[in-house]
């Protein structure tokens, strides 16, 4: 796979090793068990798969280089370039300017730039809407592009089926970037409809086998689908693609369910489905399925409690605290920062969507054992100071060069 050239600000000498002698053990990637950091009186168990992936890193990769060889323009992002906090600081810090929130609220005015900026498109992509909006002011919007591949396989797939006479459904957040995106470029080729959920795709199942009506299919799915879509016939033959960073479990239970609902509406067999539901397993993200194997495999280890750290408002973070939830007690993290003592933790509530104190988080024992892992915008040096801080919570512990060299012999 490819090298990419990143910040040494996102470097770690400690996490680097760690991925390096995990790489050397396993170089088909099929031990998903976690690497066990045993320092003494506490013991990390630490994902097999965590941190930047190829998208991130390409788009990470981009950006700097285009700040390093452009000093003299301005140079603009369209929104955040990928959902971690640091990063998207240390781009402001150089002088970026960000034209949208992640909500898609137009921060600057697009009057006020020119043909010479330098408008950088980020790792979730765009919209053909704005596409030609950088057209238009005389901007190329592909030369400053870090659109992830995968995120772009998503849409040539969703492409093909909708010439093939699919509709399109997308399992995303209606909101997030990506799915703003995947829409644009999928309802230029076929009727589209974005589903949060499975609970919205047994709504919408009720729409397949024609047991609502038009009027209610526009509440329910209010903002969610593309103009004139018609679900008395447009739900005759679909296709099921994803914003790549949502749970796979949760895309393919989406998928299965929805292929279930035509097949015994239409009385199809298995050789005769492909005609009504088309075959799109091959848009999951790699990372994304890799983060989340490594982190079911994570969470059957034995624990006193999980640490998750990366943006509260990446979605392949979200999952990955939503998983480590279902068995352990799980805090979410932004950075070490968020550990302002043995004493207090500052972490992200899912379910209620605010920042939350927690107190007396470590448990007294002798020996504690914690799970740690983070998301796929996470930079490698938020991993080790997040590691280093909780180690710094106890005494006598074995220095790092002790424990590294443990796991690698």
């Amino acid at each position: 796979m490819k090298k990419f050239n990143i910040p040494d600000i996102y470097k770690s000498n400690i996490i680097g090793r760690l991925k390096e002698i995990r790489r050397t053990k396993d170089k088909l990637k099929k031990d998903f068990s976690p690497s066990i950091l045993n320092f003494g009186p506490v013991e990390f168990s630490i994902a097999r798969h965590f941190g930047f992936c190829y998208g991130v890193e390409n788009a990470v990769e981009i950006a700097y280089r285009t700040l390093r060889e452009n000093p003299d323009k301005n140079i603009f992002l369209l929104s955040e370039m990928i959902h971690n906090p640091g990063v998207n600081e240390d781009l402001l810090s150089r002088g970026v300017k960000f034209l949208m929130d992640t909500d898609g609220n137009q921060l600057i005015d697009w009057s006020s730039l020119t043909k010479e900026d330098i408008v950088i498109v980020p790792a979730f992509g765009t919209t053909i809407e704005i596409q030609e909006k950088l057209n238009s002011l005389g901007i190329d919007p592909y030369s400053f592009d870090t659109t992830c591949p995968f995120v772009e396989k998503v849409w040539n797939r969703a492409g093909q089926i909708g010439e093939r006479g699919y509709s399109v459904i997308v399992h995303g957040k209606p909101s997030h970037e990506e799915t703003r995106a995947t829409f644009s470029h999928s309802i230029s080729k076929a009727p589209t409809l974005v589903l949060k959920d499975i609970s919205e795709a047994k709504k919408l199942a009720t729409y397949i086998k024609k047991e609502q009506s038009l009027e209610s299919f526009n509440a329910d799915f209010k903002g969610q689908y593309s103009e004139g879509f018609n679900p008395d016939t447009d739900l005759e033959k679909i296709g099921v693609v994803n914003q790549t960073t949502m749970l796979d479990s949760e895309t393919q239970e989406i998928s299965e369910y929805l292929k279930n609902v035509i097949q015994e509406h239409h009385k199809l067999d298995d050789g005769t489905i492909s005609g009504h539901f088309a075959n799109t397993k091959d848009t999951l993200c790699y990372a994304t399925n890799d983060n989340q194997d490594a982190t079911n495999s994570l969470i059957n280890v034995v624990a006193d409690f999980a640490i998750v750290v990366g943006g509260y408002n990446s979605s392949n973070t979200n999952h990955l605290a939503e998983l480590a939830e279902t068995k352990h007690k799980t805090y979410y993290i932004e950075s070490d920062k968020s550990l302002v003592s043995a004493q207090e933790i500052h972490h992200f509530d899912l379910h209620e969507n605010r920042i939350t104190k927690t107190y007396d988080f470590l448990p007294r024992k002798e020996k504690v054992k914690i799970l740690l892992t983070c998301g796929a915008s996470c930079p490698d040096s938020v991993m080790e100071q997040v590691l280093m801080r909780l180690t710094s919570f106890f005494d006598n512990t074995e220095d790092i060069e002790t424990v590294i060299k443990r796991i690698s012999e």
